[in-house]
């Protein structure tokens, strides 16, 4: 895979999975809920679970307590973070639908193929995965399928994923979804969904590691 796309998948997974939680209202209408996005409802038991999923990968990619502390430490918040993502996840789908954007199983791969090439293997790849952006082995293909979407969208927008256009598409897919987070969790922000922190140190990193790749 073309590096300078290679790290642009790098970018797309950091804006997906390490945007600040975005804060329309949540309420107690859904108990039992962590959020509901259109007729989709995360329960709080499914967002436990995943976030299970990553302790439980935590846990295995580290060696010995001490290790292990210092990755719960780096990753605090992550149920907030979690839901967040599996929220932007939905709405980020509907954005693509209403783009005629799809992702083959054939995208996936190949885009996996190529991270993994670049991280020294399969394994190490995982483990970078986990690491950087809290996903676990058994949702990397997720995860990879949310990034192609977020790329092929902002294409067919004729912008980049840190461009107000694609943004704006996220807003309006919120707004068609109603999304309704439990007050426990925080809100969802249907206005800052069209915004993006270009200050935030990850960004600024992935970007300039970008710029100096060869063409």
């Amino acid at each position: 895979m073309h590096r300078r796309r290679r790290t642009a998948f790098l970018l797309s997974a950091a804006l997906v999975t390490a945007a600040p939680l975005l804060t329309a209202c949540g309420s107690d209408a859904h108990p039992g809920a962590a959020a509901v996005v259109g007729d989709d409802r995360i329960t709080v038991s499914q967002l436990e679970n995943r976030v299970n999923e990553v302790r439980t990968a935590q846990r295995a990619a580290t060696k010995g307590e001490a290790q292990y502390e210092q990755a719960i430490a780096k990753s605090g918040g992550l149920a907030r973070d979690t839901l967040h993502g599996m929220v932007l996840d939905r709405v980020l789908h509907r954005a693509a639908q209403d783009a005629d954007v799809t992702v083959t199983r054939k995208e996936i791969q190949q885009a996996r193929a190529g991270l993994e090439e670049q991280a020294g293997g399969a394994k190490a790849f995982e483990v970078t995965w986990l690491q950087r952006y809290g996903v676990p082995p058994e949702r990397i293909d997720d995860n990879l399928r949310v990034q192609i979407e977020a790329q092929k969208l902002a294409a067919r927008l004729g912008a980049d994923t840190s461009q107000p256009a694609f943004w704006k598409s996220l807003s309006e897919a919120s707004k068609k979804l109603g999304v309704d987070v439990n007050p426990r969790y925080g809100t969802w922000d249907v206005e800052k969904s069209s915004r993006v922190d270009a200050k935030l140190p990850w960004l600024r990193e992935v970007t300039q590691t970008e710029s100096q790749q060869p063409a």
